[in-house]
């Protein structure tokens, strides 16, 4: 059982840069104040199985180039290392090689950045091969640009006949080798996004939308898909729970079915690397008809982390899907914190630079299931791709295969039996009616 004895004790450690403005607008809330970015910093090394026993904030006009907090502070920083056993000291802001190797020979002990956190935990939730191919290239990308420094002690130099001078130093090996294996994983995602294209491909050839699930790392989007697919996906309050894209079937309101896919959640300050990696799986959210952005109700920086949401889909090119505004976890809001005027709370969670204004929003609670029916009815007003309307079918005897199809895919309104023929008046989507078109009655 994992007990805080056996957790590696951690120092996080923030820069609050005083020349940034606190004027509340769209460029300050993908900028948050760094007591916020810390404490998410402390739940991510919580979700990596490390302990945060301390944090410490460093206020500056500009970062050092040397050690990005100052001298200065890393003798405080050491100081509190010793007197505290820390064992890892984690920078939330991302570290050059030449601050990470100065800060390591200063501190004598293990140092990482805030996307090399991100990278291990996206390590050990990988459960795909898709989704560890990912990971180790996003893994390999960040590494090679940190390997100088590390070849001096480590060269190999030739000796005897034959080997006579400088020989191939193993800073220069590593990066072969790395380069190569970078070269090689992303032939293999090549491969993977070339299948994942046709599975993409063979979903289209039938009349079925795909609607992803979109938002905030620890937002509740495995909870709400769960809830609307009853698949049991790992939902975990850890951050990056569900790393690993998962496709499943949900019946609307009208009776036509949906692909609804759950994708890995996205963060502030997400590295580029993890971005570039894992394009092969957020192409499902960019092939997607509509996103259900889901934000976390309860959170008191749910505007800030809708906006870096918004900036990421900007980034991979999903800016202009339709989106819902889906407000989680209501069974946690007290009687009075849901107003009832949504769509001046959707202006307020999007800010001012929002792109779509005019976005629908609804409340719910993937735990207990309220607001889901409404959530469904929305999907199904907002999605174009194999519309529904109401048609009259006349049966004769024996079609009950085409009477089981109108059960099963449309919404039978009524149903009454004249001459020995059943009609059927359904709403039925596209289709249905045309592969029953024989049986259309005007």
């Amino acid at each position: 059982m994992d007990t805080q004895a056996h957790r590696e004790r951690t120092l996080v450690v923030g820069v609050d840069l005083k020349s940034r403005g606190h004027d509340g607008s769209a460029d300050y809330l993908l900028h948050p104040d760094a007591e916020e970015s810390l404490a998410e910093l402390a739940t991510l090394v919580d979700s990596a199985g490390g302990l945060a026993v301390g944090k410490m904030i460093q206020a500056r006009k500009s970062l050092d180039s040397a050690t990005l907090v100052g001298s200065g502070k890393v003798a405080e920083i050491k100081t509190k290392v010793e007197a505290d056993e820390i064992d890892t000291v984690v920078f939330d802001n991302e570290l050059t090689p030449t601050q990470l190797r100065n800060l390591e020979r200063q501190l004598e002990l293990k140092v990482i950045d805030r996307t090399q956190l991100i990278l291990d935990i996206f390590a050990r939730r990988a459960r795909t091969r898709e989704g560890q191919l990912q990971v180790e290239l996003a893994q390999l990308n960040y590494l090679l640009p940190r390997l100088a420094g590390r070849g001096t002690q480590m060269s190999r130099l030739g000796g005897g006949i034959g080997t006579r001078g400088p020989g191939e130093t193993q800073l220069e090996t590593d990066r072969r080798r790395i380069s190569s294996r970078i070269a090689k994983l992303k032939a293999e995602i090549e491969r993977v996004r070339a299948t994942r294209g046709v599975q993409r491909s063979q979903r289209q050839a039938v009349p079925l939308s795909t609607v992803s699930l979109v938002g905030y790392t620890n937002a509740g989007k495995s909870t709400l898909f769960n809830r609307l697919t009853g698949a049991g996906v790992l939902a975990d309050a850890k951050m990056f729970a569900t790393l690993d894209p998962t496709v499943r079937q949900i019946r609307l309101p009208s009776q036509r079915r949906v692909l609804l896919s759950d994708t890995v959640g996205f963060i502030r300050n997400l590295p580029t690397t993890l971005v570039d990696a894992f394009r092969a799986t957020l192409e499902e959210v960019t092939a997607a008809a509509l996103l259900l952005h889901v934000v976390d109700a309860t959170s008191p920086t749910a505007a800030e982390q809708t906006a870096h949401v918004m900036k990421v889909l900007s980034e991979i090119g999903a800016e202009n899907t339709p989106q819902i505004l889906v407000l989680n976890k209501a069974d946690r809001l007290e009687a009075g914190q849901i107003p009832e005027d949504l769509p001046t709370l959707t202006h307020r969670m999007l800010g001012e630079g929002a792109r779509q204004s005019n976005m629908e929003a609804v409340v719910i609670s993937g735990k207990t299931g309220a607001g889901t029916t409404e959530l469904l009815a929305i999907i199904d007003k907002q999605l174009g791709q194999d519309p529904v309307l109401r048609q009259r079918f006349r049966l004769p005897p024996g079609e009950g295969r085409a009477l089981n199809l109108l059960h099963d895919r449309a919404a039978v309104i009524s149903m009454r039996y004249e001459d020995g023929y059943c009609e059927v008046v359904a709403d039925a989507p596209e289709s249905i009616r045309n592969r029953l078109s024989e049986f259309a009655v005007d």
